[in-house]
């Protein structure tokens, strides 16, 4: 039975490592892969075998000098006098293992077997002694079991993949254990089951524990291979910390390499010693008997010496401990504060030597003074006290200082400190290369600057993804079994025909159309195949994997264009049927100009967002590949994704693989048949590059990148990856996993073939530098990403929260204004759906305030804190030229600057609004609103506000109005250019057929903004 277990996971091994291998060998990253490989295989082999000879090894020795149990004794004897003639074996054997009292009265070598120690333990100290140390081991057993759990396997869909340092075994931390135990009963029961048998056969069942222990020590430390290799290639920060003098570096690549060797040897060792203390305690019959005879001479050298290293480990824990003061939270900031520098670094420094010292001497004891002299058991006990001593007053120390010294003159003690902080957290974030300007606000737009702006107001986003998506899924899902799942913000350079934004000043003059190139701001979306959406009793097994590969097609949507009926407006978007305006199977586009701007040639997307399963392809099943009309046409997979699975090995490994026996038995393979799987666009990088972070948006992208012409294949996946580390000193994390990031990486996914590639955006970042000398074959340098991928290069949302999120406190650079918290930000609120949220970042085609020409940005706007009145504003450079930068423009303390939820209280509680708002909630629809923008034009704002009008049946939303503040002007009109014209343009005439438009006076609101207007100043 073990031989077949034995055999049938070595057949589990084998298959999964082949499948890696050809998997690997697909996507180009062999290296990547065997490098990492080996680095795991051995870690886990070094580590595990160490630990389970350490233990077991002293398990062993135990075993020789423990006390025998009753029946040992006798089997002993027995032994004995059947040795009796045949010289000194017997008395070998009785010298070693006969070693109970009564035994040893008939040994020649009685000296050193005979208790040490004078008198022996009573049962009601021996009990609760072996009970406790029963109980530290069943801990242990629990704690290195749940961070087994923690990390294995790693979840493929988080992030960041890599998992974060093991925290070490501390008796501090059994707190937290029996606040587990008392939700979850049954571990209660599972704790006593293993004391149980611990006290029953401790021999066998420590044994188990040592080669279970030495499995998850191996195990975790397998799993943090990234860690080991970034510790012997280290790339300097060139950046020193103010209290040890030492390079980021150290912390961010060295400093987690000492933790883990903490966390293994720490728990190794301590195992070690309270199993042999047990084995001991629990011998000769101790329990039955009622008393321990008290530890022999081999005995005590043992426990000495294992004792030895139990305080070394600990040694190297305070030294640790040294460097974690950095990331400190106990003063007023994050990181080393006054207590911890001039109070708890010596103190941990102190007891780091205590513990080295009293290592050295009880090793020092256990190999020389045994010789010499009697040693009693009470020696490492005094030891023990006097570090526990020095402990407490450490802690007692602590105390006092920061509450007698501290608290009183708090600023003062703390301001270097604080300084430190506000300095490490602003460069770990990026912070520090903001650029900051201020923005005084004149409220003096004219006509003429919005003519001169008019690409910034063709731009603005009128649609929300989210509406859109549910139009999307509405008009352009074509099949039950396509998806949208998610739409994206982009850009393309578009020959366009565009109308001026504002009529002639002259009436007489006439206000053309015209066509231009130009940036046009856009939602793309890709048309996903959800194969959970196919028609139940269409789920064959061979619809899964042969017929059903591919989704197929985008749309492509300006993000201010609506059509006559108020839905998006396309650019592109369908599948042709084959009429005259286009082809069967190629995307409609809205006009000719379209149709050469937009490169759209074969658009089946066989790796995204949505794609989960595994396919087989080409085969001798046709592909479905889309519908037109009331019939199906279908396609044969051409493309260089994928595994060659015609050879019959390759079909019976990837049968054990996916557990799947249908794949042997098909007669549907060809000679060209390949096997693509881990389609995921994220899931496919997290396999290559576990170690990076990665964006939560992947977006795509269409773009021609190569000139054959040939190549119809124009999709692509781009995915921002970070690098990350939580050992930055003295940078406060916040609300984050880590406390220094990067966006190093721009990854693009061939969403046809598969392809990954990785571009190094940022070479001076020295942990992607770090990992370039690691795997120097899986990046390359940005400059070789093709220029039409480069122009579609985007700010990512997730880097740019987390830095607007960090920049609300630590925009503050002055010790005391930030002791004080006097300037601290807030993200505002906005109303959507009828519901408060955080105004979310968001993109827009915009001229800056001293730029020359319109670029694509990300923006945030922030409210003091309490207040909802606008202070300040961050925006984020996309485009290649200014990629990167963070501009940052503050609003005069002196000036009333509305904010979001000021602006919705003027369109909420206005009357005559409101009033057209109730008035459409009623007969089955409902009134949507969308994310109220902050424009910036020149030397002002402008607030723009889209309503959407959705029918509770058929839940499509159309665009009802578009809202248009500027200064003490509230307009509600059917379109945007309405409303500007309104604004800028009061004496034009408007066309007959437009509905009136709504327009109102601040002044006339003055009630309405009362309670804004009280709370803001």
């Amino acid at each position: 039975m073990i031989g077949l277990l034995g055999l049938l996971l070595a057949l589990e091994l084998v298959s999964r490592l082949t499948a890696e291998i050809l998997w690997f060998a697909e996507v180009e990253y062999i290296p990547t892969f065997t490098r990492r490989l080996t680095t795991q295989v051995g870690l886990w082999v070094v580590v595990c075998s160490s630990s389970a000879f350490f233990l077991l090894g002293n398990l062993r020795l135990a075993a020789r000098f423990k006390y025998p149990n009753s029946s040992e004794s006798e089997k002993q004897g027995k032994r004995g006098r059947g040795d009796a003639g045949t010289g000194g074996r017997g008395e070998g054997f009785t010298e070693h293992n006969n070693s109970s009292p009564q035994s040893q009265r008939d040994s020649p070598h009685s000296s050193l077997l005979t208790p040490h120690s004078d008198g022996g333990v009573r049962l009601r100290l021996l009990l609760p002694v072996v009970l406790g140390g029963s109980l530290l081991v069943s801990l242990m057993l629990f704690h290195y079991a749940q961070v087994a759990l923690n990390q294995w396997p790693p979840d493929y869909s988080l992030p960041d993949v890599m998992p974060p340092l093991p925290p070490p075994f501390e008796l501090a931390s059994t707190e937290r254990f029996w606040s587990q135990f008392s939700e979850q009963n049954w571990q209660v029961g599972v704790l006593a089951g293993i004391v149980i048998i611990l006290l029953l056969k401790p021999q066998f069942w420590l044994s188990a524990i040592a080669v279970a222990i030495s499995l998850v020590f191996g195990l975790v430390l397998s799993e943090n291979w990234a860690r080991v290799l970034q510790y012997f290639s280290p790339t300097a920060f060139e950046q020193l910390d103010p209290v040890f003098g030492r390079d980021i570096s150290f912390y961010t690549f060295r400093v987690p390499l000492w933790e883990l060797l903490d966390f293994w040897l720490g728990g190794l060792f301590l195992y070690g010693l309270v199993a042999v203390c047990l084995v001991y305690l629990l011998s000769g019959d101790s329990l039955s008997q009622g008393k321990f005879a008290g530890f022999s001479r081999p005995q005590l050298r043992h426990l000495y010496a294992l004792g030895s290293i139990v305080m070394l480990a600990l040694a190297l824990r305070h030294g640790l401990s040294r460097y974690e003061l950095l990331y400190s939270r106990r003063g007023v900031v994050h990181g080393a504060s006054y207590t911890d520098v001039n109070v708890q670094l010596p103190v941990e420094t102190g007891l780091s030597i205590t513990a080295a010292a009293i290592a050295l001497g009880l090793l020092w004891t256990s190999l020389i003074r045994f010789r010499h002299r009697k040693i009693r058991v009470r020696t490492p006990l005094i030891a023990l006290g006097v570090y526990l001593a020095a402990v407490i007053l450490g802690i007692s120390l602590n105390a006092v200082v920061q509450t007698l010294s501290v608290d009183p003159d708090e600023l003062e003690l703390e301001r270097p400190y604080i300084e430190r902080s506000i300095a490490f957290t602003r460069a770990a974030f990026g912070l520090d290369e903001i650029e900051s300007r201020i923005f005084d606000p004149r409220g003096e737009l004219s006509a003429a600057d919005i003519r001169e702006n008019a690409l910034t107001i063709r731009n603005i986003r009128l649609w929300d993804v989210r509406p859109l998506l549910q139009s999307n899924r509405q008009l352009q899902r074509l099949r039950p079994y396509y998806e949208f799942p998610n739409a994206d913000i982009d850009r393309y350079t578009l020959k366009v025909e565009t109308s001026p934004i504002l009529p002639p000043a002259n009436q007489g003059q006439q206000a053309d159309e015209q066509t231009r190139i130009e940036k046009q701001q856009t939602i793309i979306a890709a048309r996903e195949l959800d194969y959970d959406s196919v028609p139940g009793q269409a789920q064959t097994w061979i619809n899964k994997h042969f017929a059903y590969t591919h989704g197929y097609g985008f749309t492509l949507s300006p993000v201010n264009q609506i059509s006559e009926s108020g839905v998006p407006e396309y650019f592109v978007r369908g599948i042709g049927t084959g009429q005259a305006v286009d082809e069967v199977g190629t995307l409609r586009t809205s006009s000719e100009y379209t149709r050469n701007s937009i490169p759209i040639g074969k658009p089946r997307i066989y790796y995204g967002e949505q794609t989960d399963t595994y396919v087989m392809a080409p085969t001798r099943v046709e592909e479905f590949d889309f519908p037109s009309r009331e019939e199906n046409f279908y396609n044969t997979y051409d493309g260089n994704g994928g595994i060659p699975i015609s050879s019959p090995w390759r079909q019976w490994l990837f049968t054990e693989y996916f557990k799947d026996w249908r794949m042997p038995f098909t007669q549907n393979f060809t000679p060209q048949t390949r096997l693509l799987f881990r389609r995921n666009i994220e899931r496919r990088v997290r396999a290559i590059a576990p170690f990076l972070r990665y964006d939560r948006d992947p977006y795509l992208v269409t773009a021609r990148v190569e000139e054959d012409e040939s190549n119809q294949n124009h999709l692509h996946w781009i995915i921002d990856a970070y690098t990350t580390s939580d050992r930055y000193p003295y940078s406060d994390p916040g609300n984050n996993e880590f406390n220094y990031i990067r966006n190093s990486v721009k990854i693009v996914i061939d969403a046809y073939n598969g392809d990954v590639d990785f571009y190094v955006i940022d070479p001076n970042d020295p942990v992607i530098a770090t990992w370039s000398k690691i795997f120097p074959n899986l990046f390359q340098p940005f400059d070789d990403m093709p220029a039409t991928l480069r122009s579609h290069i985007r700010y990512p949302i997730d880097l740019f929260s987390t830095q607007s999120e960090q920049l609300l406190t630590y925009h503050m650079s002055d010790p005391r204004v930030f002791y004080n918290q006097e300037d601290q930000w807030q993200i505002p609120t906005e109303i959507y759906q009828n519901e408060s949220q955080t105004v979310a970042p968001y993109y827009l085609i915009l001229k800056l305030p001293t730029a020359t020409e319109e670029e694509f940005i990300l923006l945030h706007s922030y409210t003091p804190i309490s207040r909802n009145n606008l202070t300040a504003w961050l925006a984020g450079r996309s485009d290649p030229a200014q990629y990167g930068k963070l501009l940052l423009y503050q609003f005069p303390k002196q000036e009333l600057v509305y904010g979001p939820k000021q602006i919705e209280a003027l369109i909420n509680q206005d009357p005559v609004i409101s009033q057209q708002i109730s008035l459409w909630n009623r007969q089955g629809s409902k009134v949507i609103q969308g994310n109220l923008l902050v424009i910036p034009i020149e030397q002002s704002l402008l607030y723009v506000e889209p309503l959407y009008l959705e029918a509770e049946r058929n839940g499509l939303p159309t665009l009802a109005r578009v809202i248009v503040v500027y200064e003490n002007r509230i307009v509600m009109t059917e379109t945007l250019q309405q409303a500007i014209q309104v604004i800028f343009q009061p004496n034009q005439q408007r066309g007959e057929a437009a509905p009136p438009a709504i327009i109102r006076t601040l002044d006339e609101l003055a009630p309405a903004l009362q309670g804004e207007q009280g709370g803001s100043e």
